[in-house]
């Protein structure tokens, strides 16, 4: 171990343990977490070859024996619950994904939340033992976050009792989900219904797409694999087009809406049911950027703790780089939004189990709410996590543009997730709508509860005061005054955006004209709303800390984070009169004061970030990241000799592990996916 880690960790100001503890959950999760992760790091069938040096053929080769191995080591194990599950993939697959991702967050959990009863025992024990290999598959050629706009079509046939699915146009053709290329024999369709001469909007459909003895495509289907991508070389990302394919009555997926024997549509008690497994995936991702990004700060934090560089003071030894404030600033606030971000992905799980059982309840009052802000969430999470993953890999100079960093791993990595599921800026908008409306209600005299209900007092908001004239004056060391200023900014912006769009709305012709003329406005707003929620949940966290050390570390790093945020939008804060130019120096001054109390506490050398990374640099299947913590800048590495791809360990016979060697044995060349296009030229 470099010995600027050891003396680093050795000056901790706090019990490290306690807020380990915290992060996972308590104690107990935690002597769990790392017994699951000592089973991945311990276990020989995980060293494996260092990907970066094999092909995209033989990448994806790896990554589904790999998946077979970790479904055949979780049977033996005995892990069943999710969480645990969610642990061991974590580990075992590092910065990339597996073959098998959509079948574990996508295809299983839509089976969970949108089949019926009767559904539920017929395909549930199917997928969970891996004779049905899943996928889920939304996004077309030309349709993406529009999903409204998708153009599958499903017509039922009350004469067999079938549905008949096809793919009419090729802007129609499914379009990216991961192991459709290659991998899944099954497949959830989002597809427009069509029965007795009316369309009834998108619904699910399982739709068989190879043959589950030779995984050959079935008559009617078109699949392979779309090509080489920015990352995700592991991931069989795919095509499908469906040509009158029929699927019998029950393939409708009927927990909610169904279609009779003969035709019949009973409509859902509410259409955005259709949508839960995007919102389930939404606020998944929210902690996802937590986690992405604390890999991030962790390398780069420690990489600033053992690279020394140019002169402090002349004829001095040269300083850690982390001495340097301009370092501090770059990666500090960072660490402190990893933190943010993890309370809030806790919520939103937290959330989204709880008005999940109470939809099973027949309650969908809270649903609205919960579709508006996993999006806002996803869209203002991601976006941050994303950049912040390039400014650590920045921070750590040439060596973070090497593979050996695991930062460009883990960029590539996570920046899709600024798309998929939903295009952050359109996320933005859904979320505007869901406050304009709210808005609305409140100035009609609704009272609104939730995490809108700073909207009750919108309209007062309205009018810029100047500082001397309000009650209060912010004081930039109080975390509750800083989370009463987000809250009053939220409210503004949401007031302003309304407004505007009302006299927009009194210019143009159309209502749609109106919004995208105020679309601007309307991202803002939504965006400091999602800002509120953020410095709204890390201040309500730390009164669940009651370690005194652990909690004056979380203190300054949610004052840190809620002051750096004023420092990026010191205008909104300004226009609205909460604080004045006097005060933007004293935020600069505190924020400088919290940065140099961060790093004289040392944090463990970089320690003072979520402590589970510890497991993911011990020697074992990682130990190639040794850049990070190992080795001072300047000392020679050993080169690793480059390993081949035929080194993993022969897989037990299982009938999960022939279902992916069928997937192997029978894979359409990587030049498959121009076939689509060349069979569409009559469309």
């Amino acid at each position: 171990m470099n010995p600027d880690i050891l003396r680093e960790r050795g000056n901790a100001s706090f019990n490290t343990e306690i807020l380990t503890n915290i992060l996972d959950g308590g104690a107990e999760k935690t002597q769990r977490r790392r017994e699951i992760e000592n089973m991945v790091i311990s276990d020989p069938d995980f060293q494996h070859e260092d990907l970066n040096f094999l092909s995209r053929s033989e990448r994806y080769d790896a990554a589904v024996k790999k998946s077979a191995q970790m479904i055949l080591k979780l049977r033996e194990y005995g892990i069943s619950d999710p969480e645990e599950i969610y642990c061991y993939k974590s580990v075992f697959r590092g910065h990339h994904h597996e073959a098998l991702g959509l079948h574990f967050v996508m295809f299983l959990p839509t089976l969970h939340s949108q089949c019926d009863a009767e559904q539920r025992r017929k395909w549930l024990p199917l997928a969970l033992s891996f004779r049905v290999l899943g996928t889920y598959a939304q996004t077309e050629m030309g349709h993406g976050t529009h999903i409204r706009a998708l153009e599958t079509t499903s017509t039922y046939d009350p004469s067999t009792q079938e549905f008949v699915l096809n793919s009419p146009t090729i802007t129609s053709i499914k379009w990216w989900p991961g192991g459709l290329g290659k991998t899944s024999n099954h497949a959830v369709v989002l597809a427009q219904l069509h029965t007795q001469g009316r369309c009834h909007g998108l619904h699910a459909f399982i739709v068989p797409i190879r043959c589950m003895r030779t995984h050959k495509p079935l008559p009617g289907v078109v699949v392979g694999d779309i090509g080489p991508k920015f990352g995700f070389d592991e991931v069989d990302n795919g095509y499908l087009k469906l040509e009158n394919v029929r699927i019998p009555r029950d393939n409708m997926l009927m927990k909610y809406a169904k279609v009779e024997p003969d035709g019949t549509y009973v409509k859902p008690p509410s259409d955005k049911l259709t949508y839960g497994t995007m919102v389930f995936i939404r606020s998944m991702i929210v902690g996802e950027s937590a986690r992405a990004l604390s890999k991030a700060c962790t390398i780069a934090i420690r990489y600033s703790a053992v690279r020394h560089q140019s002169e402090l003071r002349p004829g001095e030894p040269e300083p850690q780089i982390l001495d340097y404030q301009t370092q501090q600033h770059k990666l500090l606030p960072l660490l402190a939004t990893a933190y943010a971000f993890h309370f809030v992905g806790q919520y939103m799980n937290r959330t989204y189990h709880r008005i999940t059982s109470d939809i099973s309840q027949g309650d969908f009052s809270e649903l609205p709410e919960l579709h508006a802000l996993s999006a806002g969430l996803k869209a203002f999470t991601t976006w941050a996590a994303s950049a912040g993953i390039e400014v650590c890999r920045m921070a750590c100079g040439g060596h973070g543009y090497s593979h050996c960093s695991a930062l460009p791993a883990i960029y590539v990595t996570f920046t899709p997730t600024c798309t998929y599921e939903g295009e952050n800026t359109v996320m933005m908008l859904q979320t505007a709508r869901f406050l304009v409306k709210s808005y609305t209600q409140a100035s009609a005299g609704q009272q609104l509860s939730g995490m809108v209900s700073y909207l009750n007092q919108a309209r007062d908001r309205l009018q810029a005061q100047p500082v001397s004239a309000r009650p209060t004056v912010v004081d930039v060391s109080d975390l509750a005054s800083l989370v009463e200023a987000y809250k009053q900014r939220a409210a503004r912006l949401v007031g302003t955006a309304a407004r505007n769009l009302q006299v927009e709305m009194q210019h143009s012709q159309r209502k749609e004209d109106a919004w995208n003329n105020t679309s601007i406005d309307l991202v803002r707003a939504s965006d400091a709303h999602c800002h509120y929620v953020v410095v709204k949940l890390f201040a309500a966290k730390l009164g669940e800390v009651g370690d005194t050390a652990v909690h004056s570390v979380l203190s300054n790093l949610a004052l840190l984070y809620a002051l750096h945020g004023i420092t990026q939008h010191s205008g909104d804060f300004l226009q609205a009169g909460l604080l004045s130019v006097p005060q933007l120096s004293l935020v600069s001054q505190r924020l400088k004061e919290l940065l140099r109390r961060l790093r004289r506490r040392r944090a463990a050398g970089g320690r003072l970030r979520l402590p589970r990374r510890d497991a993911r640099l011990r020697p074992g299947p990682l130990r190639r990241k040794r850049l990070r913590a190992h080795v001072r800048v300047g000392q020679e590495v050993p080169p690793q000799p480059h390993r081949g791809s035929r080194v993993l360990p022969q897989v037990p016979e299982a009938l999960a592990v022939q279902a992916v060697r069928r997937c192997l044995s029978t894979r359409r060349d990587s030049s498959d996916h121009s076939s689509v296009l060349n069979t569409q030229t009559d469309t």
